[in-house]
């Protein structure tokens, strides 16, 4: 499977092995997936408390804690991103616990790679299932489905960054987003937050989009997605 074959999913992987946790990213990236690292409980709840992923691939024994604890502890309270749990505990009663503590599937260590990733786009179809196919602002629509942007019928080419960018704009019609805030969602986790990378992209997009302007800076704070002209 190529990068082409699959959306811009991001993914978080939680595990304490850095070899391990090393693989896992480099076979996630190589797929095409965007991916953050965590190496404890600790630092995976700053991740996901930062943005939005579509997968947890969480081991289940870290020094701080046990992450199905963690999990248990954020359905509770509405979370509903999907979990794949990691762990060289294999007898039937782990394998129900970790069920019943919010994940969605359960992998004994040592596993294959390949496998792994297999499931982790499996739960990432899921996770994204639920969403709308289509967005619309003004005389913008967004088939996130078939991955085509159209203005006015008229269809347009845009990059995958570009189309992310976009999706996250489209998502929060008319409000201000902060360039932090994209390329938390919409790059990896090794992407400068001082880089110009956001400017870039949106400088492209308002061009393919053409006028009337729809996308709108917003002085000290990021841009906005709205129709009509706005003060910046």
């Amino acid at each position: 499977m190529t990068a082409d074959d699959e959306p811009r999913w991001r993914v978080l992987v939680a595990e304490d092995d850095e070899d391990l946790r090393v693989a896992i990213t480099a076979e996630l990236t190589a797929t095409g997936l965007r991916v953050d690292e965590a190496a404890d409980v600790a630092s995976a709840d700053a991740a996901l408390s930062a943005g939005h992923h579509d997968c947890v691939v969480f081991d289940r024994m870290f020094p701080d804690g046990d992450a199905t604890e963690y999990v248990h502890r954020r359905r509770q309270s509405g979370w509903a991103v999907p979990v794949l749990f990691l762990t060289a505990r294999d007898s039937l009663a782990d394998r129900v616990a970790g069920f019943e503590h919010g994940g969605d599937d359960y992998l004994v260590k040592p596993f294959a790679v390949a496998e792994m990733t297999a499931r982790v786009l499996a739960l990432c179809r899921r996770s994204g299932a639920g969403r709308p196919s289509i967005l619309r602002h003004a005389d913008l629509e967004m088939d996130c489905a078939r991955r085509q942007v159209r203005r006015g019928g008229v269809l347009l080419t845009v990059s995958d960054k570009e189309f992310a960018v976009l999706e996250y704009l489209l998502a929060r019609p008319e409000q201000a987003v902060g360039r932090s805030e994209l390329i938390e969602h919409c790059w990896d986790s090794s992407t400068d937050p001082m880089s110009n990378v956001v400017d870039v992209v949106v400088r492209r997009l308002r061009l393919k989009l053409r006028e009337p302007e729809l996308i709108h800076t917003v002085r000290g704070r990021g841009y906005r997605l709205a129709a009509g002209r706005q003060d910046s």
